[in-house]
């Protein structure tokens, strides 16, 4: 299941100490229990139902895109997550071993054309569930930021 467990302190000031955790996942198969256990953290934390589902659903997409195809499904290879939990957001960072992609050249799925097409509806739900999302230039690392909502409904 998780290969890997780390936890980096970085302090920013007096008082602020930020926590990153990362995971190393190989297979497709330890995505819904990694999941899991953060969406347990973020419960635990209080946050929203409509929150959860938000994550839940884009970091499956990141890390069954990054195994699929990044990887190949190549079990040599790991795919890292790193995230951390604030009062205000999850920040997560999903980094595959392949060779990257342009996420501007997938193509938009609401046009006609691609209508029939399976491509683009991952990194679609990922842009509008979260708060925003951001590639680095090799495209094999997404970044992404969900801020908790005001009033936390759920």
């Amino acid at each position: 299941m998780i290969t890997n467990f780390i936890i980096e302190a970085n302090n920013h000031g007096p008082s602020q100490t930020t926590i990153w955790r990362t995971l190393n996942l190989r297979y497709s198969e330890e995505i819904p229990p990694t999941i899991e256990e953060i969406l347990e953290i973020l419960d635990d934390a209080g946050y929203s139902s409509k929150e959860k589902f938000a994550v839940r659903l884009s970091l499956e997409e990141a890390l069954l895109n990054a195994v699929k195809h990044g990887h190949k499904g190549d079990p040599k290879k790991e795919v890292q997550l790193r995230y951390q939990l604030t009062p205000d957001y999850l920040l997560a960072e999903i980094e595959d071993q392949g060779p990257g992609f342009n996420p501007e050249d997938v193509a938009d799925p609401f046009t006609p054309e691609n209508q029939e097409r399976a491509g683009g509806r991952g990194l679609l739900l990922m842009r509008n569930y979260m708060t925003w999302v951001e590639f680095n230039d090799t495209g094999n690392c997404v970044t992404m930021c969900r801020r908790r909502s005001k009033g936390n409904p759920n």
